[in-house]
């Protein structure tokens, strides 16, 4: 082996410190937050497949990684978690530029969610904010809508959940105040959820592994 790949393979022992220390930390609040909250989560999804059930949609919205987890567990119940079955109505409200750009040049960045709840809402319909601090302006706007317009209203926060855990029906708050550990834990609590409804909303189907090279999940 050549010196110079002698040191690209070289570990620093201070490195795998803090990949313990990371590592133990995120295994540590995802045990807190489901010791704690375990009944919360099966009551999200259960009012999600209340909503379904009722004709309603999921409509899902955050900013930043919270956005890509939106789109994340729109993906899983649109498409499908662990078996081929009839798609399920949820929707991510952080993919369309032009109508994201429009609101925010022509009104303002705060209404981006808001209006196309508007737009796009009806009562029987419910939503997900995702939010790691729960103060996101735009999350708020959001839910303020919903709740104008009678959806119901999930939160999926951190850091004290902020003021949306002040107007959401249900606040699922992880007890941390660092953005990467509770986005770990955000996103364990979205897969368990779209679990729990597939599964639920979905029983006649029997789970396949999929094997396709296209599969969202990698």
């Amino acid at each position: 082996m050549s010196e110079s790949k002698a040191k690209v393979t070289t570990v620093p022992q201070a490195f795998e410190k803090k990949v313990r220390g990371m590592a133990e930390e995120g295994i540590a609040t995802k045990r807190r937050f489901f010791d704690e909250s375990s009944a919360d989560v099966a009551r999200a999804a259960q009012m999600v497949i209340e909503a379904m059930r009722a004709g309603g949609k999921l409509m899902i919205f955050g900013n930043g990684g919270s956005a890509a987890d939106a789109q994340h567990i729109a993906a899983e119940l649109a498409f499908k978690m662990g078996r081929e079955r009839a798609a399920l109505p949820a929707l991510a409200l952080t993919t369309d530029t032009s109508l994201l750009t429009a609101i925010s040049n022509d009104r303002s960045f705060d209404f981006v969610f808001a209006r196309q709840i508007q737009a796009l809402g009806r009562r029987s319909d419910i939503v997900l904010a995702i939010s790691t601090s729960g103060n996101s302006a735009n999350v708020i706007e959001a839910v303020k809508e919903a709740r104008a317009m009678e959806m119901k209203t999930i939160g999926l926060l951190g850091a004290g959940g902020g003021k949306v855990a002040e107007l959401v029906d249900l606040a699922l708050i992880v007890p941390h105040h660092d953005t990467p550990r509770i986005q770990e834990v955000h996103i364990a609590i979205s897969h368990i959820i779209c679990q729990l409804i597939e599964d639920e909303l979905c029983q006649h189907l029997e789970p396949r592994i999929d094997t396709d090279a296209t599969d969202i999940h990698g």
